[in-house]
C-alpha cells in the first residue's frame, strides 16, 4: 500500500522543517504585513512604485513591487483568479489592462478564461519565462528552505479546485498575523509529496535489500509522516492543499495546513479529510460565502464551512 508513486517530475530536494525553537532571522526579511510579500522575501527584485530594471537572460525588463507581487503570488500557487491578484493600486487585476497585462506581454504570465461554480474569471499562471526570472534573482540563503515556484498547468481537472488556494492561504495568513505569528514560506501538496515519493522509492530499495515485512515498512512510512506533521488514516499518509510554516511571537516554529474542500468529497474520503485535523474551506458555487472554520483538531462542522 506504500507503492503510491507520484508521476510528476523531481524538483530540488527540499531540507526537513524543524519545528524547534531559536530560527536564524532573515536581515532580508520584509516587515511588511501583507501576506504575498512572503513569497518575494528571498528575491532580489524591485520594492517600491517605481519600475527598475531587471535583467532576464539576454533582456532587461522593468518592474515594480506591484508587479512582482503578481509574479510571486502565481508561482506560488500555481494557477489564481485574475481578480485576487491586486495592482499597484489595490485593485483586483484584469488580464486586459494595467500591471497583468503588461506582464502577458512580457511573456511572463498566461491568463485564460475559465468558470469556477457560477462565476466567470480569468486563471492565470506562471510561464516557463517568469518562473526562470524569479529563480535568477534569488538571494543567498543558507539558514532557510526555499519557496518553490511553478509555471504552468498540472491538473486541468482540478482547475476549479486550485483556483481558490490562495484565497484559502490568505485566511489563514491574516489569522495568523492577527494572532502575533509570521508566516514564513508556504509549500503546496505537490511539494510534499514529492518528497514523499523519495521516501518511497529509498523505502522499497532498502526493503529489497532488506527483506523487510510490511509491519516494518509500515512503521517506517508512520515515523516519516509523524516527523513532518502529516496524518496516517487508515494506513494512507494525507497530505493538505496548502502548508503555511510559521513562527509564532516566541519563536516557536509551526505549520498551519489547509484544505479546500468542494461538494464533491463525499462518504469515507470526506470522513477521512475530517479526522486529519487540517483547517478546511469549503467551496461551493464560487460566488459569496465566508472563510472557513480553522484549528488543527477535528471539528464535526468542518465541512459546513463556506470560502468567499
Amino acid at each position: 500500500m506504500w507503492r503510491e508513486i507520484d508521476p510528476r517530475p523531481d524538483e530540488r530536494e527540499r531540507p526537513e522543517l524543524s519545528h524547534g525553537r531559536g530560527a536564524h532571522e532573515n536581515r532580508h526579511e520584509s516587515q511588511s504585513n501583507d501576506p504575498r510579500d512572503v513569497f518575494s522575501r528571498d528575491l532580489d527584485l524591485p520594492r517600491g512604485t517605481r519600475r527598475q530594471p531587471v535583467r532576464d537572460h539576454e533582456r532587461s525588463i522593468d518592474l515594480r513591487e506591484s508587479e512582482v507581487r503578481i509574479l510571486v503570488t502565481t508561482g506560488a500557487f500555481r494557477v489564481v483568479p485574475a481578480k485576487d491578484l491586486l495592482d499597484q493600486r489595490g485593485r483586483p487585476s484584469s488580464s486586459r489592462q494595467g500591471d497583468l497585462r503588461r506582464l502577458r506581454e512580457e511573456g511572463l504570465v498566461q491568463a485564460r478564461p475559465y468558470v469556477v461554480g457560477r462565476e466567470k474569471t480569468s486563471l492565470v499562471t506562471l510561464t516557463e519565462r517568469g518562473r526562470e526570472l524569479l529563480e535568477q534573482h534569488r538571494m543567498d540563503r543558507d539558514d532557510a528552505v526555499r519557496q518553490q515556484f511553478y509555471s504552468g498547468v498540472v491538473k486541468p481537472r482540478e482547475l476549479a479546485h486550485d483556483s481558490q488556494l490562495y484565497r484559502a492561504y490568505v485566511h489563514a495568513a491574516e489569522r495568523l498575523h492577527r494572532d502575533g505569528s509570521t508566516v514564513k514560506r508556504v509549500a503546496l501538496d505537490y511539494e510534499l509529496k514529492r518528497d514523499y515519493q523519495r521516501f518511497l522509492r529509498d523505502l522499497n530499495r532498502e526493503r529489497r535489500r532488506a527483506d523487510c515485512d510490511a509491519d516494518v515498512v509500515g512503521r517506517d512510512v508512520a515515523e516519516w509522516a509523524a516527523r513532518r506533521n502529516l496524518p496516517v488514516i487508515d494506513g494512507h499518509v494525507h497530505f493538505p492543499d496548502v502548508r503555511l510554516e510559521y513562527e509564532r511571537p516566541d519563536g516557536e516554529r509551526m505549520v498551519e495546513d489547509v484544505e479546500v474542500v468542494t461538494p464533491h468529497y463525499r462518504g469515507a474520503y470526506a470522513a477521512a479529510k475530517g479526522r486529519t485535523g487540517f483547517s478546511c474551506y469549503r467551496i461551493d458555487t464560487g460566488v459569496g460565502g465566508r472563510g472557513g472554520h480553522s484549528g488543527r483538531s477535528p471539528d464535526p462542522r468542518i465541512f459546513e464551512e463556506f470560502l468567499g
